[in-house]
């Protein structure tokens, strides 16, 4: 099982997507800063992940996710809700939804 997942950087304002079969060790990764693309931007909070069933579904999504807005991001976690990880993660996309 591989999962997309998107993060958002509360120090540089930024949305990052990934893929990965690992979400919790990638998430400690980009938080240690050992990941190039996401050093400048910890902490990095898990605002909304899916699971599927293969690598190939997981990066077709992924390049999928990375080609929308942050508006059109934004408006797609809203839509998918049931992977948003918590009550405070709802409350920061709503508060992105203003963007």
């Amino acid at each position: 099982m591989y999962f997309v997942y998107v993060l958002y950087s509360t120090s540089t304002d930024r949305l990052y997507r990934g893929q990965t079969a690992d979400l919790q060790d990638r998430l400690n990764r980009h938080n240690l800063q050992q990941e190039k693309a996401t050093a400048q931007g910890a902490p990095w909070i898990l605002l909304w992940h899916t699971s599927k069933p293969d690598r190939s579904q997981a990066v077709l999504l992924e390049t999928k996710l990375k080609n929308l807005s942050r508006k059109r991001m934004v408006l797609f976690m809203q839509k998918y809700q049931q992977g948003i990880t918590g009550p405070d993660e709802a409350l920061l996309l709503q508060r992105l939804s203003g963007c």
